[in-house]
């Protein structure tokens, strides 16, 4: 292991998903994913993530059980959707070229970060109605990617769910998409040698960050945590979608990295708008506060 620059790179970056994880309740593969991928193909990484998310998303249903009959009546249309999401991805990924897949992960999750971190909010009236093909295409991109937390946070952030809510249905989803991907995943015979070695190497990392982030959390302020590691993610995105390009021989060394630079900037001022936002929120009080002491 300690020869094999993947598997370091990959122990270091599980230890950050999984306390990334521990405070937000996801991100553990949004994280992990997109650096592991650099190192690894999908068909061998996805076998490992897969079974680690299945305890991980356990726990977490475990822990927000009281919130499930809030919620499980919402997340219905989602899970019917799952199912038939997740046989259709499971099969691509045992027959998709590896590089074209790695593509695929980077294109899709880019855009979902980034409108994450700018806020974006466009409630949907008829929830139920899109309910099975949003659970359909999660399915697909899950078991294809073991990525769902962007979309997944996305929708429910959007649709305005509390927080024991949002934590009991990303709960309820998360662990009927990784067992049935599992599941798959046996069935087309993709667990291997190497996905077992790659399972054990992060297995440690993520018992320590997972109560680690739950520490982080309570001593600051949630979306202040949620933001710093979407920056990370989206950067670190950006980087493999530019690396991805050049191996793919669609783009030369800088302008496919021109595409990372531009990431950068766009989450910088994301970054500003954010974090001057909060800041004025903090003033204005502060201002007619004293304002009043003057008059």
């Amino acid at each position: 292991m300690f020869n094999d620059p993947g598997l370091i790179t990959l122990t270091a970056v599980t230890l950050l998903a999984a306390v990334v994880n521990g405070g937000l309740g996801y991100g553990f593969s949004s994280i992990t994913v997109p650096v592991a991928l650099i190192f690894y193909a999908n068909r061998i990484l996805n076998p490992a993530l897969v079974l680690v998310e299945v305890a991980l998303n356990g726990y977490l249903l475990f822990i927000n059980r009281k919130s499930v009959p809030l919620a499980w009546k919402r997340v219905i249309p989602i899970l019917a959707g799952l199912i038939f999401g997740v046989g259709v991805g499971s099969q691509l990924l045992s027959r998709a070229n590896p590089e074209w897949l790695k593509l695929f992960t980077y294109a899709v999750v880019l855009p979902l970060i980034l409108l994450q971190a700018a806020g974006v909010r466009r409630p949907i009236h008829s929830e139920r109605l899109i309910g099975v093909p949003f659970g359909a295409g999660v399915g697909i991109l899950y078991s294809l990617t073991t990525i769902s937390g962007p979309p997944l946070a996305l929708l429910f952030n959007n649709q305005g769910y509390v927080k024991e809510e949002f934590r009991a249905s990303l709960g309820l989803i998360r662990v009927a998409e990784s067992s049935l991907t599992a599941i798959a995943y046996y069935w087309l015979g993709l667990y291997s040698t190497s996905s077992t070695q790659i399972l054990a190497s992060i297995l440690p990392s993520v018992a320590i960050g997972i109560p680690l982030g739950a520490y982080l959390i309570r001593h600051m302020p949630v979306e202040t945590f949620r933001r710093i590691c979407m920056s990370f993610d989206a950067w670190i995105v950006g980087f493999g979608l530019s690396r991805v390009l050049i191996v793919l021989q669609l783009l030369r060394g800088p302008a496919a990295y021109s595409i990372w630079l531009s990431v950068i900037m766009i989450d910088a001022y994301l970054l500003y708008l954010f974090f001057g936002g909060r800041q004025s929120t903090v003033l204005r009080p502060a201002e007619s506060y004293y304002r009043r002491r003057q008059e």
